[in-house]
């Protein structure tokens, strides 16, 4: 089978999106009679050797081998004319096209688009209607997305497909005995769009700090991200001086996954204050950075807002927030409780067994199938 992914926000981007992508790249490929390219659109000015470079940056950043996968130009996403565009998936037997939005005819054989992000959008007009009806399957990453899109786009989704978590490894890595007194966050610093508010975050542990100062003795806040907006950066950065608050930038993956095994509590605020229904796409449209903490045996306290809530499941929805005075009053509970925490933590490890790559792929293949 001979398929080609595409994303337009690759090569910009290096988020969650981006990851899905990949894992679904390295499924395909673990199949040797499986040619997989990942395109990218034409309008970057492509070179075999910015191609080569684009491909090592996804390799280092997420610690990938992508050796099996073939980084190729497209003339998709760029101001090619129809005709070149629609003759370019014809060479393919599979299209898989996560979208931001946009949408494009595809004479590929089969061809899956996925929504990531809880869009309301009018799809209404004619050749809009034209375009979802060439795409015989479509998925979201979560439930909280399908929800959204279903009514906003007019659609049927076929199937919910939530990202992949490398949940086995981070949980035989991970010794609950040697937790610490760490409540940890990782998410990229910027204010726009579903930002990860660790403004706030820093602002709940403060409050929290002050309050009850004797029973977070020793503890500490770790925040973790690339910075894509400075100035947001610069302000947290500014709010968290003369607290036990640690931000960390620059971490490589595996300084993070070491994070995610030392840490005892995962924070999340995405969506703070804002109307989930209103504006979608403003809240965490799924999590993996809180599955992955929950992989590695940390007590989810995160916001109910979003594809968080399908995340954590209804054993630990109770263990959510809405206002910071929730979130100080809930993770103090655990703070002071230590067989409540390791009880909390182990079912935090089970329910991150729905995420795992086995699930992933064998949900994939469901798909190609279709």
């Amino acid at each position: 089978m001979k398929a080609f992914l595409y994303s337009p926000y690759i090569p910009d981007h290096f988020g969650g999106g981006e990851k899905y992508l990949l894992d679904i790249a390295l499924a395909l490929s673990a199949n040797p009679h499986n040619q997989v390219h990942l395109a990218i659109s034409i309008r970057h000015e492509l070179s075999l050797t910015k191609l080569k470079s684009i491909k090592q940056k996804y390799e280092q950043y997420f610690s990938y081998d992508l050796k099996n996968i073939k980084f190729v130009s497209t003339p998709l996403g760029s101001g090619s004319n129809f005709a070149r565009k629609l003759l370019w998936t014809k060479n393919y037997d599979l299209g898989y096209y996560l979208t931001d939005g946009s949408l494009f005819f595809s004479l590929a054989k089969k061809n899956i688009l996925h929504i990531q992000v809880p869009m309301k959008l009018d799809k209404s007009s004619f050749i809009e209607r034209k375009k979802i009806k060439n795409w015989s399957t479509i998925t979201t990453n979560s439930y909280f997305t399908k929800s959204i899109v279903e009514p906003s786009w007019n659609i049927k989704v076929t199937q919910v497909h939530q990202p992949m978590v490398e949940v086995n490894e981070l949980m035989a890595s991970t010794n609950l005995e040697n937790k610490e007194k760490i409540i940890l966050n990782v998410g990229r610093f910027f204010s726009q769009l579903h930002s990860k508010r660790q403004d706030i975050l820093v602002t709940i542990f403060k409050r929290m700090y002050d309050q009850y100062k004797k029973d977070l003795h020793q503890w500490q806040l770790v925040l973790i991200g690339g910075i894509e907006d400075e100035k947001y950066a610069n302000r947290v950065k500014k709010l968290a001086e003369g607290y036990p608050i640690r931000i960390i930038n620059n971490a490589t993956r595996p300084e993070v996954l070491e994070w995610y095994r030392r840490s005892s509590i995962y924070w999340h605020a995405t969506g703070y204050r804002i109307n989930e229904l209103d504006e979608p796409h403003k809240v965490e449209h799924f999590g993996i950075s809180t599955v992955e903490a929950m992989a590695a045996g940390n007590v989810p306290i995160v916001i109910a807002k979003g594809g968080q809530k399908e995340v954590i499941g209804d054993r630990l929805l109770d263990w959510s927030w809405l206002t910071q005075r929730e979130c100080i009053k809930k993770t103090r509970q655990i703070i002071i409780n230590d067989q409540l925490c390791h009880k909390l933590q182990k079912q935090a490890q089970q329910q991150s067994q729905k995420f795992s790559p086995q699930v992933f792929v064998n949900k994939l293949n469901e798909l190609i199938r279709h």
